[in-house]
C-alpha cells in the first residue's frame, strides 16, 4: 500500500446488531451511540492502529466492521 492510502472504517448498516465489540477494541475511533449502534470518527486509521482495526472487524460477531482503502490528498 503506498503512503497517500490509508484506511478507514465502514460499517455494513444491515449486518450491525450493536454488540459494542468494535467500541472495546477501537476506542479512540468508535464510540457507542445510546442504543449500543457504533459511531465512528471517520478519521484515517494510523499505521500504529491498524492491527487492532484489522481485528476488530475480524471480531464482530456479525462482521458489519470492514477496513477499506481512503486515498488522502
Amino acid at each position: 500500500m503506498d503512503q497517500k492510502t490509508q484506511q478507514k472504517i465502514d460499517i455494513d448498516w444491515t449486518s450491525c446488531q450493536g454488540h459494542g465489540l468494535c467500541a472495546e477494541l477501537l476506542p479512540d475511533h468508535i464510540t457507542l451511540d445510546e442504543w449500543g449502534y457504533p459511531l465512528v470518527d471517520g478519521a484515517p486509521i494510523p499505521p500504529r492502529t491498524i492491527k487492532r482495526a484489522r481485528r476488530a472487524a475480524s471480531d464482530c460477531p456479525v462482521l458489519a466492521l470492514k477496513l477499506t482503502p481512503s486515498a488522502t490528498p
